[in-house]
């Protein structure tokens, strides 16, 4: 019996593709220039069904790549080693809102705005807000440990997870943790699989803590003459002793691609940068004064102007044109992602320089990201400077580096939340000792034996 009958068999009817089927949308996630073909792609639809993928996977020695939505942006849903791909699709329902205890059950292919609406709902908040939240799924968002706009006030998707059903690559069915507030009953299973880019298991069933649903929001915008000083202004408002719900920065080039995308007129354009803070609270009265506090501080230090946004059409208009500027960049440009995170004080010599690694690499520069959290978001792009693509890769991986590097020298990271996959893969070195790879080498060994599981992917 061949692989594709064998899966079926597991599946059922139609929910297997082979090659020479439709398989063009399983190749490839939101990295530019990165896809690879799968032998085949199955569905499965229950926690058994994919226990019973895997053991088949197991048994023959066959590279299985988990997937969810496909909108990441470091390959590690790309099927790099062929083999099957484990679409998780198919599991998106959300199985109980539970009102009483503040918590969410649901299957991995929820996608993340559907589980807010869900829980506002019921007059509860699910406080991770990635900036694909219309399209990500939850699935992924755990196996990436995703930030998101709101992470400063409310932390990343690793501080909501409380209890995982998820499968090993033998089969074997595991569940950790739960409802409880509290468990210290051995090692932490859960936060150990969130974040590990399916490397590890397979993710069926979260348990998702909720909060009280903030009863008024309200956004600022404050534009500034230089990035720099747009980088200072973080500083400020954490001065003022209140914690925003989210703290984002663009540049002028961030924002002219996401009006170009969006088809709409932005505020202050032509500032070299801004600041899109966001206060919640229990009332209209408390974020009105909370803002005023921070717009005030703003001002001190440089800012051009401020403008609130109370009204909630007005915020979602200023929310959408920050949420598409990688769509922008995908759409009217050749790029390179960088996820560079540093320690909050350090930002602003992040942006020095890594505008001077652009400009040692006749490269573009286009800065945005969450940065309360420390957490920009570098994309160097494509000039005519690299007149030819071996010229292009060259310049941009150098740039890449260069990057990183200059983070770790700041006390940050490779990556604050996109993951690692397989675009920096080559520099996991750069930030963790041979001692700490190796130790990750026998954790992946514990769980993965025979190395099925995602391969290709985080550990060089």
């Amino acid at each position: 019996m061949s692989l594709p009958e064998e899966l079926a068999r597991i599946t059922g009817p139609g929910f297997v593709l082979t090659a020479d089927e439709p398989v063009e949308p399983y190749t490839h996630d939101e990295t530019q220039g990165l896809a690879a073909r799968p032998d085949v792609v199955v569905r499965p639809g229950s926690t058994e069904e994919v226990s019973g993928v895997l053991r088949l996977a197991f048994e023959r020695g066959l590279p299985v790549t988990p997937r969810g939505a496909g909108t990441g942006k470091c390959g590690a849903c790309v099927p790099v080693a062929g083999g099957i791909v484990l679409s998780l699709d198919r599991l998106n329902r959300i199985l109980e809102i539970d009102r009483e205890n503040a918590f969410a059950v649901v299957e991995p292919g929820v996608v993340t705005e559907t589980l807010q609406e869900a829980a506002a709902e019921a007059g509860l908040f699910y406080a991770p807000d990635p900036a694909s939240k219309g399209s990500c799924h939850v699935g992924g968002n755990i196996q990436t440990n995703a930030g998101g706009m709101r992470a400063v006030k409310y932390g990343t998707t690793a501080d909501h997870v409380y209890g995982l059903t998820f499968v090993l690559p033998d089969g074997t069915v595991i569940e950790a943790g739960g409802k409880n507030r509290k468990d210290s009953s051995g090692y932490g299973l859960v936060r150990t699989i969130v974040g590990s880019e399916g490397t590890l298991a397979v993710v069926t069933r979260a348990v998702l803590r909720l909060l009280p649903l903030p009863a008024a929001r309200g956004i600022l915008l404050a534009p500034f003459p230089e990035l720099d000083m747009a980088a200072e202004g973080v500083q400020a408002v954490f001065g003022t002793g209140i914690t925003p719900s989210a703290l984002e920065i663009m540049d002028r080039s961030a924002v002219g691609y996401a009006a170009r995308y969006a088809e709409k007129e932005f505020p202050f354009a032509e500032a070299a940068a801004q600041l899109l803070v966001e206060v919640d609270g229990d009332g209209p009265e408390e974020v009105e004064g909370d803002l005023m506090r921070i717009g005030e501080a703003l001002l001190e230090i440089g800012a051009l102007d401020v403008f609130l946004a109370s009204e909630r059409r007005r915020q979602e208009d200023l929310w959408r044109i920050r949420r598409v500027i990688a769509e922008g960049l995908k759409a009217f440009t050749t790029y390179r992602s960088v996820d560079s995170v540093v320690p909050r004080s350090r930002l602003i010599e992040l942006v020095r320089k890594v505008r001077e690694i652009a400009a040692a690499h006749d490269l573009d520069c286009c800065c945005f990201g969450h940065a309360g959290d420390g957490n920009l978001h570098v994309n160097y792009v494509r000039t005519a400077a690299q007149d030819t693509v071996e010229r292009w890769e060259a310049d941009v991986r150098s740039a890449h580096e260069a990057t990183v590097r200059v983070a770790v020298a700041l006390g940050g990271s490779i990556s604050g939340e996109h993951g690692i996959g397989v675009t920096e893969r080559p520099f996991f070195g750069i930030r963790h000792t041979e001692a700490a790879i190796g130790l990750m080498r026998r954790i992946k060994a514990a769980f993965d034996p025979r190395g099925i599981l995602n391969p290709g992917k985080v550990l060089p």
